[in-house]
C-alpha cells in the first residue's frame, strides 16, 4: 500500500533545488541559518572536524543522499560483484544505515499480513521491523539440512507462500546475523535460479540482500552479493541490495547505508529506476528527511583513498584469523559432549547448539559467574561474536563456556 501511495513531493525540497540554481540576489527558501553564504557553526562542534569544510558538514544533505556518494557507491557495487556485468542497476540512494534500509524497503513492497520468507535462524531486530512495525507474516524454513545451507527449504518456502498471496518478499542475508554462513557458488547459482523460476511461474517476488556483512567473505564461498546473481532474471522478480560501510567498513555510528535496485525488464530500465529511486526518496524524506551530511562526507573522501582497499583489507584478515581460531578448536571436537557448532565461514558471529543446558540459563550463568557476556538466540542455541574477541582470549572463551555447561547439568 504505501509504496504504490509513496511520491516525492514538489515541495520545499524541490523548490529549494530549484532556487540554488536561480536565486542568485537573496536565497530565503531553504530552513538553514547562513551568514556570508556559509552557514552558522558552533566552533566547538567545527573544531572536531578539522580539514572538513563547513559545507560538507552543517548544511543538510540531499534527500537521496550525495550525488558524489551514490556514484562512488555505484562504482564500488560494480567492482565488487563483477556477475552484474551487462546488468542494469539503479544508483544507489543513500539510508540512515541498513535497518532504515530494510524497513524503507519493506514499507514500498510489504503488505499488512503478506509473507517475509526467513531463515528459521534469523537477526532479531527483523521481528520488530518486518512484523511488529509493518504487519509482515514472517515466515521461516530450516536453516541448514545436514549438507550446508537449506535451498530446497527456501525455495520450498517460497512456493508455498506465493501460492496463496502471489506475491513474496524475502530477505537473503549472507553472511548471515547470527550463524555467520555464506553461500558456496553452487548454493547461490542454485538459490539465484530456483527464485527466478518462481517469479516465472506467475508469483512477484521481491528479494532483498542484506548485506551487511558484505566483504567478510573467509572460506571457499560465493564472494558476491546474490543481488548480482538475481538482477536481470525476469520481470516479476525484483532485486533489492541494502548495504552500507557499516559493518564492512568499520563504522557502525556512522549510519550510511544504501539502497540500490535491480534490473527486472530487457531492455532500457531507466523509467523504472527513476519511479523506484523516487518513491525512495519520498519515503526517507517521510521518516527521517535526511541522512547524515558529515558521515557522507568522510565516506566520500574515504572511498576515493587509495588506502581504502588495503586498510579494509587488513582488518578484514584480523576477523579472519579469529573465525579459522574457533575452526580449529570445533574441529578437535572436544566440546561436541556439549555443544556443537552450526556451519560458519564468513562475517561477525557463529553460532553453537546446546545439548544438554538452556541457552537462557548459560547466558545468565556465564555472566554472573564468569563476567562473559554471549547471546541466547533461542531455546538451544547461543550466538558469539568472535568479532569481538581478540584471537589470544578465543580458546579461553570456549572452555569457559564448556566449563559452564558441565556446572550447570552436574
Amino acid at each position: 500500500h504505501t509504496g504504490k501511495e509513496m511520491f516525492m513531493p514538489k515541495g520545499i525540497l524541490s523548490q529549494s533545488t530549484e532556487a540554488k540554481e536561480k536565486a542568485t540576489k537573496f536565497n530565503a527558501t531553504i530552513g538553514i541559518s547562513t551568514a556570508k553564504g556559509e552557514p552558522m557553526y558552533l566552533e566547538s562542534m567545527f573544531k572536531k572536524f578539522q580539514g572538513i569544510h563547513p559545507r560538507k558538514l552543517f548544511t543538510y544533505a540531499p534527500a537521496t543522499g550525495l550525488p558524489e556518494l551514490r556514484t562512488l557507491w555505484a562504482a564500488k557495487i560494480r567492482e565488487e560483484n563483477p556477475s552484474l556485468a551487462g546488468r542494469q542497476m539503479s544508483n544507489p540512494v543513500v539510508c540512515n544505515a541498513l535497518t532504515n534500509g530494510l524497513v524503507t524497503a519493506a514499507e514500498l513492497f510489504l503488505n499488512v499480513g503478506e509473507y517475509i520468507v526467513l531463515p528459521d535462524k534469523f537477526w532479531g531486530n527483523y521481528r520488530l521491523m518486518f512484523s511488529t512495525l509493518l504487519g509482515g507474516e514472517i515466515a521461516t524454513y530450516e536453516t541448514f539440512n545436514n549438507n550446508g545451507y537449506n535451498v530446497e527449504g527456501l525455495l520450498a518456502k517460497v512456493r508455498e507462500c506465493g501460492a496463496k498471496t502471489k506475491k513474496v518478499v524475502v530477505v537473503l542475508n549472507f553472511p548471515n546475523n547470527p550463524t555467520g554462513y555464506t553461500l558456496t557458488k553452487d548454493e547461490a547459482v542454485k538459490l539465484a535460479d530456483g527464485l527466478t523460476e518462481i517469479a516465472e511461474s506467475g508469483i512477484n517476488v521481491v528479494a532483498v540482500s542484506d548485506d551487511a556483512y558484505f566483504g567478510l567473505f573467509f572460506d571457499d564461498v560465493f564472494k558476491e552479493s546474490l543481488f548480482s546473481l538475481l538482477s536481470g532474471r525476469s520481470p516479476r522478480l525484483l532485486a533489492v541490495k541494502i548495504d552500507g560501510v557499516t559493518k564492512e567498513s568499520f563504522a557502525w555510528g556512522f549510519r550510511v547505508g544504501f539502497i540500490t535496485y535491480g534490473e527486472t525488464i530487457k531492455g532500457d530500465n531507466s523509467a523504472i529506476f527513476k519511479v523506484l529511486e523516487t518513491k525512495t526518496a519520498g519515503y526517507i524524506r517521510a521518516s527521517i528527511s535526511s541522512a547524515p551530511h558529515p558521515s557522507q562526507s568522510i565516506t566520500v573522501d574515504v572511498l576515493k583513498e587509495p588506502s581504502f582497499k588495503t586498510e579494509r583489507a587488513e582488518l578484514n584478515a584480523i576477523i579472519e584469523e579469529r573465525c579459522k581460531k574457533v575452526k580449529e578448536i570445533f574441529a578437535k571436537g572436544i566440546y561436541d559432549d556439549e555443544f556443537t557448532a552450526y556451519p560458519f565461514n564468513s562475517g561477525y558471529f557463529m553460532c553453537i547448539r546446546l545439548k544438554n543446558v538452556e541457552a537462557e540459563t548459560l547466558r545468565l550463568a556465564l555472566l554472573d559467574k564468569y563476567g562473559v557476556g554471549v547471546i541466547s538466540t533461542n531455546a538451544t542455541d547461543i550466538r558469539i561474536a568472535f568479532s569481538s574477541v581478540d584471537v589470544e582470549n578465543i580458546e579461553e572463551l570456549y572452555s569457559i563456556i564448556y566449563k559452564c555447561c558441565k556446572e550447570l547439568t552436574a
